[in-house]
């Protein structure tokens, strides 16, 4: 019925099975953008906001939910990652998330990498909701991966 991999033929919701995939090295790479005022900007980079050091925070909640990625979306594979990181970019007017995950696998981690940075970025919005409720989330993508049967493919 349809080429999309989570529905059968019949079009009922399915997890794609991995069983028979060689493992091999995956990584996936995704970022977001939370734009806010300056003054809010200012205080989360100086870790004077009300509730203390928005990016550990952040970073730790990251990590977290790429670990915790196949209990939030219906579909996803449990995941083995390797590692996962966080990382965090001041910009004029925004802090950009970049988030990387990275296993040995039979299927990929770009919802892991999505997840981590989405998260990272739902939590300085916590963290910083005191200061400014008018703060966007915007541009969450991903970047790149690499490995698997599909190859390598990076954003233009």
């Amino acid at each position: 019925m349809s080429k999309l991999t989570h529905l059968d033929e019949t079009g009922a919701a399915r997890m794609v099975d991995v069983g028979h995939k060689t493992p091999s090295q995956r990584s996936a790479t995704a970022e977001g953008r939370i734009a806010m005022q300056p003054a809010t900007l200012q205080a989360v980079r100086d870790g004077s906001g009300p509730k203390g050091d928005v990016l550990a925070a952040a970073r730790i909640a990251g990590i977290m939910a790429a670990k915790r990625t196949g209990e939030l979306i219906p579909l996803c594979h449990p995941l083995a990652l390797d590692t996962v990181s966080v990382d965090f970019a001041f910009e004029d007017s925004a802090i950009r998330v970049t988030a990387r995950a990275a296993l040995t696998g039979k299927t990929g981690v770009e919802m892991e990498a999505l997840t981590a940075a989405s998260m990272a970025l739902l939590t300085i919005y916590d963290m910083a909701k005191a200061l400014e409720k008018g703060m966007v989330i915007e541009q969450v993508r991903l970047l790149s991966k690499t490995g698997g049967k599909s190859g390598d493919w990076h954003a233009e």
